[in-house]
């Protein structure tokens, strides 16, 4: 991948195999070659081995691990959604998973799943006792002084928003394909939602010297992946996927 002009950049696909064939069918319409996925593919109620062969039968995308590919390649945790997925893998896929990059460096462009130094922590946000607030500026550019790229693309939260530091620096979050909404406990309860039922992933094109994003917000038929999770009793999954929002709790 040395002469790129244009990537599309998708994230946290959850299992969500109707948004994925979406996103992949809008992505070839639009000629694009190369793909940056940023993790978190298969974590999820819907059709996780689906989604892996979509993916690996693919030589064109790049992935990145997120926390929840990781936890994949435990052997045990206490979750339903691992306890769902984890006896469908075969070996094939944890090598996949296995073969994923911590991160990955394109000329002045860097991807990661939550930060460039940890997959599990937000970029953009902090979880406070109070509720979920935006990083300050200068705390965003202390935390990535030691990155010497540009622009850093990152997923994990499934929001999908872009903040220009001071410094020049600029951080792009792709949004989520497949799972527009979730509750989490720690540190503290606390939700994100998009607040529609769009995939969404961005495209990244080259403009003379420099590169410009374009967020994508893709309709496709949500209620495929609703009804594949109420199925198998997933009510949390279905009303997020549904409506962009939280009801419950994802475990």
């Amino acid at each position: 991948m040395n002469k790129l002009d244009t990537i599309a950049v998708i994230s946290d696909i959850h299992s969500n195999v109707y948004a994925l064939e979406a996103v992949l069918q809008d992505i070839d319409s639009r000629g694009i070659k190369s793909i940056v996925n940023l993790g978190d593919s298969l974590f999820g109620p819907i059709e996780p081995i689906r989604t892996a062969e979509l993916l690996i039968n693919r030589s064109n995308v790049t992935n990145i691990m997120g926390n929840c590919d990781r936890y994949l390649l435990q052997k045990d945790m206490d979750s339903i959604t691992f306890q769902y997925v984890k006896p469908m893998l075969t070996n094939e896929i944890h090598d996949w998973i296995r073969s994923f990059n911590p991160t990955w460096v394109f000329e002045d462009l860097l991807f990661c799943h939550g930060t460039p130094f940890s997959d599990d922590s937000y970029m953009l946000e902090d979880i406070l006792p109070t509720g979920v607030q935006g990083k300050s500026a200068e705390d965003l550019m202390a935390e990535l002084d030691s990155v010497d790229q540009t622009m850093i693309f990152c997923g994990h939260t499934h929001l999908q928003k872009s903040v220009r530091l001071p410094n020049g620096k600029v951080i792009v979050n792709a949004g989520s394909v497949g799972l527009p909404a979730y509750f989490e406990e720690l540190p503290y309860p606390h939700c994100m939602e998009s607040m529609t039922p769009h995939a969404r992933y961005l495209i990244i094109s080259r403009r003379d010297y420099s590169w410009m994003f374009e967020p994508v917000l893709l309709p496709y038929n949500y209620e495929l992946a609703a009804q594949r999770a109420d199925q198998n009793c997933r009510e949390d999954y279905s009303y997020a996927i549904r409506h962009g929002r939280v009801k419950g709790g994802l475990r």
